[in-house]
């Protein structure tokens, strides 16, 4: 069963002058409709969900007006709390926990960062580090991929490109319009000669590393499936060899293959 179908397109390029008369027209209608909605928003949760419903509502305002913080102070926070390398807050799609998190992962929070973070944590243990938001739109540093994990005998396959060193789990990138399952199955086909089972893939989970070949700060997010197919597995396209890995050869992988290793070896999928 497929969880995930969602397809994540990038921003297209905006009239500037639409952009600021969206701008002001978008605070008028706030200033204008948000006290009405709100009364009404906390009178209706009150009434059908009682005090739940009503914790339920702020906390998605909360996650929106982090979002919402998360744009407007984005040049204010790239300066004080991360360093040059670092991930940049500004996703409107995030929140600023979110990005701090990534952040922490990368060690790239500066002084004052590290120390939001910590202030974070004691209120909320791991707050940032759970606050991470793998299904955000993409942007320019975040590179969107698609892998199909398959084990047998708890050694997982991986192939190696042309040119390259490194073994990488099999999958791509997706063309435009395409979904997960679309994409990921184009992409096993040109690679290794098979047909995935559509039906029958299971959502694996999705990790997030720094991007190989890739300027510091810009992330490679893996949104992974297995499932069953159907042919014989050859190496094809730009494939230049197949193998077996155990969980002992991770140091032949990139970074985000790595995460992927330490889940199924956590899980006792992989030796």
């Amino acid at each position: 069963m497929i969880l995930k179908k969602q397809t994540y397109q990038p921003d297209k390029k905006a009239n500037p002058f639409i952009g600021i008369l969206l701008f002001f027209l978008s605070i008028i209608l706030l200033a204008i409709t948000a006290p009405l909605g709100f009364i009404y928003g906390v009178f209706y949760n009150l009434f059908t969900k009682r005090l739940r419903g009503l914790g339920e509502y702020c906390l998605k305002i909360a996650i929106s007006v982090d979002q919402l913080g998360n744009v407007i102070m984005q040049h204010l926070l790239n300066s004080l709390w991360t360093k040059t390398n670092g991930y940049n807050f500004g996703n409107r799609d995030e929140t600023i926990s979110s990005a701090i998190g990534r952040n922490k992962k990368l060690k790239t929070l500066t002084k004052s960062g590290k120390l939001i973070d910590y202030i974070l944590d004691k209120i909320d243990p791991n707050h940032s580090l759970n606050s991470i938001d793998y299904y955000i739109e993409p942007s320019d540093q975040i590179i969107d991929k698609l892998a199909w994990i398959h084990i047998i005998d708890k050694k997982i396959l991986s192939t190696k490109s042309k040119g390259k060193t490194k073994y990488y789990i099999p999958g791509g990138k997706r063309e435009e319009g395409e979904s997960d399952y679309a994409a990921l199955f184009r992409e096993i086909k040109e690679e290794l000669q098979v047909e995935l089972e559509i039906k029958n893939l299971d959502f694996v989970g999705i990790f997030e590393a720094q991007a190989d070949g890739q300027k510091p700060g810009v992330l490679v997010r893996m949104t992974c499936f297995s499932g069953l197919y159907t042919g014989e597995l050859a190496p094809d396209s730009e494939i230049e060899e197949m193998v077996w890995l155990t969980y002992n050869d991770k140091n032949m992988v990139s970074e985000v293959d790595q995460l992927i290793f330490d889940y199924l070896h956590h899980k006792h999928l992989l030796d």
